[in-house]
């Protein structure tokens, strides 16, 4: 059954419910009990477990005070706005295909935030601020048992100080607040209580400030991703140029090395990717920096980059008619310069002018050996020839409207691949 269908329930006509897919057979099988169906419109069905004795009390649950359908990212800000002026107490429990998050809210603060997102889990949040080392995080879950949280483990082995696990928990339960923020797709429940033994550490974030800057962080991040589009790209200085003058960018300006990722540099100076992100968009714009795509790694990565820029090429020029004699002259290239019969042997290129990856990983493993050295060969004759076909079709790609676009989109494919 497709993932679309594994959530679906139909109910019969004698009002029997029956899981139609697997997720939907597990959710229901870890609900078992007695519910009381509650009142609502004809397309919606809320239940609430009551026990079997009918009558909700404490030992039923918490009282659902808000509950909905989230359709697009922000949407929960109106939410959030309400508990936090309205000053409950309870816990926003938001549900999306990538992850389940709870915020807990105290009068007006957010005390604590969890998450089952991998990269929101403390040991994760600790390794991306360069608490701890990827060893260190390792040890510590080996560590961590029903009486020993991971933070405690963290601080039991010596590998952080209360203090700054403190820190680092309150960045945390922010970032978990501003991924709420962000989801675009799900469902929402508002809970007037929660478990306190959840909280390990109660925490005092006033939600108006979490909402001012979630949604800045918003707006700016859609900014700077025109210019960095992920955490894996790689920044480089510009030869010739000045540290800035902006004391407080110093420190950013300094981690980049041109190998190190914006991630990279967010461990070297202890600052989550917003900060980092919103660092190096500045330096850009005063023209001392210049980011890349991320550099692939292993020759399976540089191929496929590879065939995404070559097709990209090819299916433009196509488009215009004139795909025949860019793949003429890119025969001819290959032929000119004597490797390429070699690498490309039973590899292609297909029509589109993609190569089969199998095949080329075999032929340069017998050109050049495995290990490093092939890679590095095999990256600059892919970026040899893919320049040449860009080259070749830049003039006749003026005549479109989505020109620049195209070559723009191609040289950043292309541009890891470069020899270094």
């Amino acid at each position: 059954m497709s993932e679309e269908r594994a959530d679906l329930v139909r109910v019969d006509t004698t009002g029997a419910a029956h899981p139609v897919g697997r997720l939907a057979s597990q959710w229901m099988r870890g609900r078992q009990g007695t519910f009381r169906v509650m009142p609502g419109p004809r397309h919606l069905v809320f239940m609430r477990h009551v026990g079997e004795d009918g009558v909700r009390d404490e030992h039923d649950g918490a009282v659902c005070r808000l509950a909905g359908e989230i359709t697009t990212p922000g949407a929960l800000c109106d939410i959030v706005s309400l508990v936090g002026q309205a000053s409950w107490k309870g816990e926003l429990i938001v549900t999306s295909p990538q992850a389940t998050r709870s915020i807990y809210f105290d009068h007006g603060h957010v005390i604590k935030a969890n998450s089952t997102a991998d990269g929101e889990k403390l040991g994760e949040v600790l390794y991306r601020y360069g608490v701890l080392s990827r060893e260190q995080v390792e040890e510590t879950a080996k560590a961590v048992n029903n009486d020993l949280r991971f933070g405690e483990a963290a601080v039991k082995l010596g590998f952080v100080t209360r203090e700054k696990l403190f820190s680092v928990m309150q960045r945390q339960t922010e970032e978990v607040v501003y991924a709420v923020l962000l989801v675009s797709d799900g469902m929402f429940y508002f809970l007037d209580s929660f478990d306190e033994s959840k909280i390990v550490v109660h925490l005092n974030i006033s939600v108006s400030s979490l909402l001012m800057e979630g949604v800045r962080r918003m707006d700016e991040t859609r900014y700077f991703r025109e210019r960095i589009p992920s955490e894996l790209h790689v920044p480089a200085r510009v030869s010739g140029r000045p540290a800035p003058a902006e004391e407080h960018l110093v420190p950013f300006w300094e981690a980049i090395d041109g190998q190190r990722s914006v991630s990279d540099i967010c461990r070297a100076v202890g600052q989550g990717e917003f900060e980092v992100t919103h660092a190096i968009f500045q330096l850009l714009q005063a023209g001392i920096v210049v980011v890349s795509p991320p550099r692939p790694t292993g020759p399976g990565a540089i191929v496929a980059r590879f065939n995404e820029a070559i097709s990209l090429i090819l299916t433009n020029v196509d488009a215009l008619g004139r795909g025949a004699e860019v793949r003429d002259q890119l025969s001819s290239f290959a032929t000119g310069a004597g490797i390429y019969d070699a690498l490309f042997m039973g590899a292609g290129p297909a029509q589109d002018g993609t190569l089969s990856v199998d095949r080329i990983l075999e032929n340069i493993t017998m050109l050049a050996g495995p290990g490093e050295q092939g890679e590095a060969m095999l990256s600059q004759w892919l970026y040899e020839y893919a320049s040449f076909g860009l080259f070749v079709s830049e003039p006749i790609l003026r005549v479109s409207a989505d020109h620049t676009n195209v070559a723009r989109r191609a040289g950043e494919l292309l541009a890891p691949l470069a020899p270094q």
